[in-house]
């Protein structure tokens, strides 16, 4: 196996200036650089990470952490969130993603096995989590949930303000009638949502119906589920808020299965703007929210705090936007 040391001695140098040529050292002249990495790619040298990581304390590891990989988080939600951290750590760093639900003790997660730590956190039971990685004293980013924690760094989207700005879309196109098909319980996205749902129906002196609030889990099927319980009330909502875009495309199956029509019969929108969305039959109105460009962020201030001494503490609020698209229909007055 070649070692810096061969390197060293074919380029007759010390063997620390091969390693702080190969670390790209700006201490060291570009052409005894280029003669160095030549010689090195000549004899095909492949550094040694584990005796590297080993002198300089890294891991050269990024944890990227959910609440749950498999009960809750919706496959593109996951996917976003991974993409956005992945498109900003480089090749310097290798990903490592799981569920704090894998769990049974926090007693691997240490400052040995990670350089630094994106949790997307979606529920309170996380901040057991959040304040064992704080103890050890490993730099750590927090995405999707209000932490109160100071000199933590927390960016979020504004899901309660979305959600109030899609139901007042529908209020706007003369529903009075409108149910909710809520998040997974425990999870504070569901909660900022309902509250967001709520704050829209109250300010505009409009009936609270409880049947009309029916709770869902993230997924298709519930969505499928949660719409048929809506259908077969003696009075049916005129148009369904889904607080995510998954329940809501299951939602619109639950419609047509009924031989009813979206939005003819019934109006949808939904919540994310899933790439699936616009090409639902018809294209879904729902609320972007900007999850890939929250982990972009995340990772940047992450690789910041890892490269620097810590500073304060940040929070960050990313807005969400409506897209109107086709499944909501407009109500006359004498509609309903």
């Amino acid at each position: 196996m070649v070692t810096i040391k061969d390197i060293a001695k074919l380029a007759n140098v010390s063997h620390t200036t091969v390693s702080r040529a190969l670390n790209n050292s700006p201490y060291i002249k570009e052409p005894t650089k280029r003669r160095i990495l030549e010689i090195a790619s000549q004899l095909n040298y492949t550094p040694n990470y584990n005796a590297k990581n080993l002198v300089m304390q890294k891991s050269h590891t990024v944890g990227l952490f959910f609440t749950s990989i498999t009960n809750g988080t919706s496959p593109i939600f996951l996917a976003d969130t991974i993409k956005g951290v992945n498109s900003v750590i480089g090749q310097e760093f290798n990903l490592f993603v799981r569920g704090i639900d894998d769990y049974d003790d926090f007693s691997s997660i240490n400052n040995m096995r990670f350089d630094g730590i994106i949790l997307m956190s979606q529920s309170e039971i996380d901040n057991t989590f959040i304040y064992h990685v704080m103890q050890k004293k490993i730099p750590l980013v927090v995405l999707n949930r209000e932490i109160q924690e100071q000199g933590l760094i927390n960016l979020l989207s504004n899901d309660q303000v979305g959600a109030r700005q899609a139901v007042e879309h529908l209020i706007a196109n003369g529903h009075k009638d409108i149910a909710l098909i809520e998040g997974k319980r425990g999870f504070k996205s569901a909660q900022a949502r309902k509250d967001g749902y709520m704050a829209a129906l109250i300010e505009n002196e409009l009936l609270i119906h409880k049947e009309y609030q029916v709770e869902g889990h993230y997924d298709m099927q519930s969505g499928y589920t949660a719409m048929n319980q809506l259908l077969d009330l003696d009075r049916p909502p005129t148009a369904v808020f889904c607080s995510n875009d998954d329940m809501a495309i299951g939602a619109m199956n639950a419609v047509f299965a009924r031989g009813l029509r979206v939005p003819d019969d019934i109006s949808i929108v939904g919540f994310d703007d899933i790439g699936f969305a616009q090409y639902t039959t018809p294209r879904l109105t729902t609320v972007k929210r900007p999850v890939e460009k929250i982990s972009i962020e995340g990772a940047k201030r992450l690789l910041a705090a890892i490269s620097q001494t810590p500073g304060q503490g940040v929070k960050l609020y990313e807005n969400t936007s409506l897209i109107v698209r086709d499944s909501v229909k407009e109500l006359k007055e004498d509609a309903r």
